[in-house]
């Protein structure tokens, strides 16, 4: 499995969203004055991704502020990000990746330990891609709890 590093060229993606329509790295982009923070998270309305999902909306106001676009991606279907965008009154846009394609080009996708175990699935990862396409920040393998106010410290937000 290949990470990004700072300085690759960030694998373009279109996905469906959680509202049936599409997104694309390209388009967040061109709206981004700064960037694209594109989050990574293993399953849709499971306590940590709950978690993360609802400290990105609570940062919602000061990541636009300072010109960042956010996006989840996720392997579940579009119908269950709909539900998760309206239990959890999510205002950043959600998409559904089932065949991994983005998981696996952003090394997001890997074996890791879960409750002590080797497993396969989702690597819960950050990265922030810039408005050249390029990545200014990749995080593998972070903590749900607490991840949101990391990252935006990392940015120079906090």
């Amino acid at each position: 499995m290949t990470r990004l590093a700072v300085g690759d060229t960030a694998p373009d993606f279109t996905l469906t969203t959680a509202d049936g329509g599409a997104v694309s790295l390209e388009e967040l982009r061109l709206q981004a004055e700064r960037g694209v923070v594109v989050y990574f998270y293993p399953a849709a309305m499971t306590p940590g991704c709950t978690t993360e999902a609802c400290d990105f909306r609570d940062s919602l106001a000061a990541l636009q502020g300072a010109g960042y676009a956010v996006v989840g991606i996720s392997p579940d279907e579009p119908a269950k990000l709909a539900q998760f965008v309206e239990r959890d009154a999510l205002t950043f846009p959600l998409a559904s990746d089932p065949e991994r394609e983005a998981l696996e080009a952003y090394g997001a996708w890997g074996e890791k330990k879960n409750y002590g175990r080797t497993v396969v699935g989702v690597i819960r990862s950050t990265v922030v891609v810039g408005t050249d396409g390029k990545v200014a920040l990749a995080q593998y393998n972070v903590k749900a709890t607490g991840h949101v106010a990391r990252l935006r410290k990392a940015l120079g937000l906090d």
